[in-house]
């Protein structure tokens, strides 16, 4: 198992990448530490992985709210004795954003709080935990619109996500010699709840597909996946690293006119 004896903390778990990367980390041995703010939904995916035989627990965090971020970091101690993994993967993608002229105050805000901040906090908690373990895989949810931009207009997410980017270089090279690796997972447009409810036309969907080389939206299952080989040893001499899954789209990526 690529992650036994390992302790994962996964925001965002109540669906889409968080809930499949946890029941395939659970797969590979890791307990599992699952964080969202949908309790239902949350308590479902824990459910689903500990029926499936593995060991996690759920957590009601919000990762904007640093008391949050703190207790979710505490409760994957005290139940676990340890954090080795940690996958800051909540965000949000709200259907109001757009470009600056139309984009409200509040939304890029929320965006900032919950897409950066809440990165931010999770890495400002859960650093100090790795270290007291020995070391560990922080991976944190970026975008292929963080390195490239979105052809749909979407200010707030692009530059939340740009951020993240930005954000795991610098903890990778602070925290390179503590045995400490800080990597961005960047997918490409995924065919997932989130994603959906923001191409909410068939024009938009449209839009998006024709840059991308294989012609088809990704999946969840392929981005946990992606997950699983940043947070096992196997990607043991990878951090700072801008991790792109994107059916292609980065390498043929135009702007249309």
């Amino acid at each position: 198992m690529r992650l036994a004896d390992k302790v994962a903390l996964i925001t965002g778990a109540a669906s889409g990448i968080g809930k499949e990367t946890a029941s395939l980390f659970a797969q590979e041995g890791a307990k599992i530490v699952a964080v969202d703010l949908n309790d239902y939904d949350g308590e479902k995916t824990v459910s689903e992985v500990n029926s499936a035989g593995g060991d996690a627990i759920y957590v009601n965090a919000n990762v904007s709210k640093s008391s949050d971020c703190e207790h979710m970091v505490k409760a994957a101690e005290e139940k676990y004795g340890k954090l080795n993994v940690m996958f800051n993967n909540a965000g949000i993608m709200d259907s109001r954003d757009d470009n600056a002229q139309v984009t409200e105050e509040d939304v890029w805000d929320l965006t900032m709080a919950i897409n950066l901040k809440g990165v931010f906090l999770g890495c400002k908690f859960g650093i100090p935990a790795m270290q007291r373990s020995g070391g560990g895989s922080i991976i944190n949810t970026a975008s292929f619109v963080g390195i490239m931009g979105a052809a749909t207009p979407q200010v707030a997410y692009t530059a939340s996500k740009g951020g993240v980017i930005s954000l795991t270089r610098e903890l990778a090279v602070i925290h390179a010699r503590e045995n400490i690796r800080v990597n961005a997972l960047c997918p490409g447009p995924l065919r997932t709840e989130l994603l959906m409810k923001f191409l909410d036309t068939e024009a938009k969907k449209q839009r998006r597909l024709v840059h991308i080389p294989m012609g088809r939206f990704g999946e969840a299952k392929e981005m946990a996946k992606a997950a699983l080989f940043l947070a096992s040893d196997e990607s043991s001499y990878t951090t700072g690293a801008e991790f792109v899954v994107d059916g292609g789209i980065t390498s043929a990526y135009v702007t249309p006119e």
